[in-house]
């Protein structure tokens, strides 16, 4: 295969995902040759149980020992089960699971074994998607910008736009699709804007023994302590100009912020913190986006997309409202990654992680009989 054909091949690249919510691992499939979209394959899910999900609240912010050990077999096994089902595969995207992140001090830790999955599966694997970023200096996330950036040519949108993830943290993109590449002075800027899941089921977790507060029911039925909320969004970090990320467990006093607060009242609190958190962090944009497309689980919370059309000027939609899957769009974009890694395209730029120039991040591993490949 020429330099031609191999820079337009198509691949069949699947992607996995397990985010900070802790829920499980999303898979799904992306046709791309690193740069267009040309279509989209079959996703799975397969959810963690409790005792799985319960090793890795163990190894959360934690840099080593027997936690991280622990969590990283579950994520190796889960991982296994999850992507085995699939036929058709050239290539995995695999990004572990974060369980420390501190890119201005020790770094960036995402545990799982790409190695050891490329020779269970037999399919190259690419992984450790972090780390090149946060060694040139950049924050390592968000790494999904330049997949929606890609989504936003698909849509053959044509005016500014925000991808919205709200995970167990929230992140934001920003995008000008008039721009050539996803890497172009102006293209995209990119942020975590708070925390947005990962405190109400932590409360939901402590107080009631549940994963989530599912649809919002409980934040409900409560009422938003404005002072409360108003004292969290004093942090300096709300004021830092972007680039910037967060780990799941920066804000760990949050919980103590709420504890004076009955249940209801404190969902109702810690979810009117995530819509806040959005809100600073549109402030920070370029221009007012034409919409705010929200992927992840924060988009089937009717309280947190309530909160958020209060709060922002423009319109606020689930992604699906631009025919895609908000379920699996985080899993699709490590599949794209993937592709743009075994290209040597840049996956970050310093309008998305800070780095000082577009980066091209991960680590390529093939089965044994391929040889393999750093």
């Amino acid at each position: 295969m020429n330099d031609d054909q191999q820079r337009h091949r198509r691949f069949r690249a699947l992607g996995a995902m397990s985010g900070t919510s802790l829920d499980g691992v999303d898979a799904a499939m992306v046709v791309t040759d690193g740069e267009t979209i040309h279509g989209f394959g079959p996703h799975g899910y397969r959810p963690y149980t409790d005792a799985e999900r319960d090793l890795l609240r163990g190894g959360l912010g934690r840099w080593d020992g027997a936690e991280v050990e622990a969590a990283a077999s579950v994520i190796d096994a889960a991982h296994r089960a999850a992507l085995a089902g699939f036929g058709d595969v050239d290539l995995i995207g695999f990004h572990g699971q974060t369980l420390a992140h501190d890119p201005r001090g020790r770094g960036t830790l995402q545990v799982g074994d790409g190695a050891g999955l490329a020779g269970a599966l037999g399919v190259p694997v690419v992984w450790d998607f972090r780390s090149a970023d946060v060694a040139a200096g950049g924050e390592g996330a968000p790494l999904a910008p330049f997949f929606h950036f890609a989504c936003a040519r698909w849509m053959r949108a044509n005016a500014p736009l925000c991808f919205l993830n709200l995970g167990g943290v929230g992140n934001l993109t920003w995008l000008d699709p008039a721009r050539g590449r996803p890497e172009d002075p102006g293209a995209l800027l990119a942020f975590d804007t708070g925390p947005a899941n990962a405190p109400v089921n932590d409360l939901m977790q402590a107080r009631r023994g549940v994963a989530m507060d599912e649809g919002g029911a409980l934040a409900a039925t409560g009422q938003v302590d404005e002072a409360v909320v108003a004292a969290f969004m004093e942090h300096a970090y709300f004021s830092r100009k972007p680039p910037k990320s967060l780990d799941r467990n920066d804000f760990d006093d949050i919980q103590d912020r709420v504890s004076h607060l009955g249940d209801a009242d404190a969902a109702a609190t810690l979810t009117a913190i995530c819509a806040a958190s959005v809100a600073a962090g549109l402030e920070h944009c370029p221009d007012l986006p034409s919409r705010v497309l929200v992927t992840g689980g924060g988009r089937k919370n009717p309280v947190v997309m309530a909160m958020l059309n209060a709060a922002l000027p423009c319109s606020v939609e689930p992604v699906e409202a631009a025919g895609l899957n908000g379920d699996m769009l985080e899993a699709q974009a490590f599949a794209y990654l993937a592709v743009r890694v075994l290209r040597g395209l840049p996956t970050s730029c310093p309008g998305t992680t800070g780095v000082g120039t577009p980066r091209c991040g991960g680590r390529v591993s093939r089965p044994a009989a391929e040889g393999n490949a750093a």
